[in-house]
């Protein structure tokens, strides 16, 4: 693919309920005095052409991001499943050189800066779709997922039972992409913020962050 990131637009899932963090925008929760949000668009935000903001309710609470807020387009909080047809709809009407959404959780602050690339390599004639393994575990949310797939899954999302990210992933032709934690990292890169207890292992190790970026 020429100039890859050209054609991907980045997807920033914000759209769950936050019942373990009270509730509220967890996206807007401060980690190191800035909006967890701040730090999902500033690790994704190079690797794209564009970004969005999927998230539901009124959009004016983002204002000062500066993003397009772009809401579930499937009713009853079904997942981040929703949030990621969400940007492939947008896309198609709005950008209709975006072949790849690349959705990232916002809520997971230490995704690799070269997340993208890594995906996009793995994309071959037996490969649509690439999804994030990291210490023996995927991490379905953190995909390359094609724009043209966005009919299949609006109706997986709208016939089917199983609203699991993995249930929809194991029908495509999907590349499983390992990374590896460095070596002075002592932390998972894909930390996942969910409770005030994790927040403040992320507060902990947001130095050793920045002296590996550096």
């Amino acid at each position: 693919m020429a100039n890859p990131s050209s054609s991907i637009l980045g997807v920033l899932l914000a759209g769950g309920q936050s019942r373990r963090m009270g509730n509220g925008d967890k996206c807007l929760a401060s980690l190191s005095g800035q909006p967890l949000l701040t730090h999902a668009i500033e690790r994704l935000g190079p690797q794209v052409a564009g970004l969005v903001l999927n998230t539901n309710g009124d959009p004016q609470r983002f204002a000062e991001f500066n993003l397009p807020v772009v809401p579930d387009t499937v009713d009853g909080f079904v997942g981040p499943l929703a949030g990621i047809l969400a940007g492939m709809l947008w896309a198609r009407q709005n950008s209709p050189q975006t072949r790849f959404v690349a959705s990232v959780a916002t809520d997971t602050p230490f995704f690799p800066r070269d997340l993208v690339a890594r995906l996009v390599a793995s994309l071959d004639e037996l490969h649509e779709v690439a999804i994030v393994r990291s210490r023996d575990r995927n991490y379905p949310v953190f995909g390359l997922f094609p724009v043209a797939l966005a009919e299949d899954l609006d109706a997986f999302l709208r016939d089917t039972e199983n609203l699991a990210v993995m249930a929809w992933i194991d029908r495509q032709r999907s590349a499983f992409v390992a990374f590896d934690t460095p070596d002075d990292l002592a932390f998972n890169q894909f930390l996942n913020i969910n409770t005030p207890e994790d927040m403040s292992t992320a507060e902990a190790a947001i130095r050793s962050v920045r002296l590996h970026d550096s």
